[in-house]
Order: structure tokens, then C-alpha cells, then sequence
């Protein structure tokens, strides 16, 4: 199980933080956005890491802190699946 479920975390979490940093880099350029849907779409969906690693990175979403709940309290569900599976 734990052979599946890594690789899906650190897809899911690069893909998220990849996005994080095109946001950013989108908004200080006044280009075309990333939803905020899905940025925290793929944060519930297992981006958490990601997200919350872009946060920091990229001084991203700091300052809504929803984002911010929403990736804690998307870790700990996470985590808590995953203990549960294994």
C-alpha cells in the first residue's frame, strides 16, 4: 500500500507546488490565474505538502487564511487515512 500511496503524495504535492508558483508568478505579472478552486482542490486532494511548502516559498495565499486551515486540516486527514490503510 505504502508503494501507491508515496508516489501519489509526492506527485500530487510537486504538481500543487508547481501550480502555487505559477499563481504567484501569474498574479505579480497580471497574467492568466489558477482558480483558487483548484489550488485547493489538489490541496484536499493530497497537496498539502505542496501547498503549504508554496506558501512559504512563494509568499503565496499567506494572507487568506483559509488556505492556510484547509492544508493543516487536510495533513492531518491525510495522515490519519494513511495510518488507518497501513
Amino acid at each position: 500500500m505504502l508503494t501507491v500511496l508515496l508516489p501519489y503524495y509526492v506527485a500530487i504535492s510537486i504538481l500543487t507546488l508547481i501550480l502555487w508558483g505559477y499563481d504567484k508568478y501569474q498574479a505579480a505579472h497580471q497574467g492568466w490565474r489558477v482558480p483558487e478552486k483548484s489550488l485547493l482542490g489538489l490541496t484536499i486532494a493530497g497537496g498539502f505538502a505542496g501547498a503549504l511548502l508554496g506558501m512559504q516559498l512563494f509568499r503565496h495565499k499567506t494572507r487568506k487564511t483559509y488556505f492556510l486551515i484547509v492544508a493543516l486540516v487536510s495533513g492531518v486527514v491525510h495522515t490519519i487515512l494513511v495510518f488507518v490503510l497501513l
